[in-house]
């Protein structure tokens, strides 16, 4: 028979150029995978969720900028119950902005490797990204799975291996190719989104869910939004449609539901 309570419960606290906050709680552990706002934005929503920061014993970060790690520094000397992990070249990167962390509590998690916390298995996986070493995330939890992954500008044949018919995920459709050229960025930067060490479009997104969405997939979140350079109605049905198009039912098969950097998700049960 089973127990909801050993079940992996999730919400995506915050998701979007603004900002990045996942929350994982297992039975045994209560996990911050980036964060990406201020502390006091980030214990509000987890009051949202009725939940608290006094009770996180985990931190995973996926890379330095700030929309990611904003709060890692403040959060780690607020609470020291809380483990801080992430890859050596983040934590050097991370140095000048986030102050210290007592070094007690900073953990090296290497890229493309797993590591196994009691009830929870937890598989890296290096992406391109224009960050010192970024490396996302998926979360293992009695044969259920959960993946996040958000900035990228290339999906290679290892991440789809890794990643394919997870149970949720947690994917970037950052821009729209169109508002994107037409928009006021420099010409550099846009090069720099466009490019494969930058983000996922809206279609980007599309296409990676297709190779990647399995028998097992129920539940698919659109993350890390551009609130310069897209909309969320028009990322949702840019990726429902063409989902749509390659014969997935949308709504039946899976859901496809929007985040936000002010509003958590609900926690769900997975």
């Amino acid at each position: 028979m089973n127990n909801d309570a050993d079940d992996m419960k999730i919400s995506v606290l915050s998701s979007g150029s603004g900002g990045n906050v996942t929350y994982i709680e297992t039975n045994q552990h209560k996990i911050l995978l980036d964060a990406g706002l201020s502390g006091v934005r980030i214990e509000r929503l987890m009051a949202s969720i009725n939940r608290s920061m006094k009770d996180v014993d985990m931190m995973l970060v996926t890379h330095e900028h700030t929309d990611h790690s904003k709060a890692v520094g403040v959060l780690a000397r607020r609470y020291p119950q809380i483990s801080v992990y992430a890859n050596q070249p983040t934590w050097d990167a991370m140095a000048d902005t986030i102050g210290e962390v007592p070094t007690n509590q900073k953990n090296i998690f290497l890229p493309n490797m797993t590591m196994s916390f009691g009830d929870i298995d937890i598989e890296s996986f290096a992406v391109s990204h224009d960050a010192a070493q970024a490396q996302f995330y998926n979360f293992h939890h009695r044969n259920k799975s959960f993946v996040v992954l958000t900035d990228v500008g290339y999906i290679s044949d290892y991440i789809y291996g890794t990643i394919k018919n997870a149970n949720t995920y947690l994917l970037e459709c950052n821009h729209d190719v169109e508002m994107l050229r037409s928009g006021d960025y420099p010409w550099s930067l846009k090069q720099r989104i466009l490019g494969d060490e930058g983000h996922l479009s809206n279609e980007d997104g599309a296409n990676t869910l297709m190779e990647c969405i399995g028998n097992a997939t129920d539940r698919i979140f659109i993350g890390h939004r551009s609130h310069h350079n897209n909309i969320k109605e028009l990322a949702h049905l840019t990726v429902a449609s063409m989902l749509e198009e390659h014969d997935f039912e949308v709504g039946h098969d899976f859901a496809l539901l929007d985040t936000d950097v002010e509003k958590a998700s609900d926690l769900f049960t997975l």
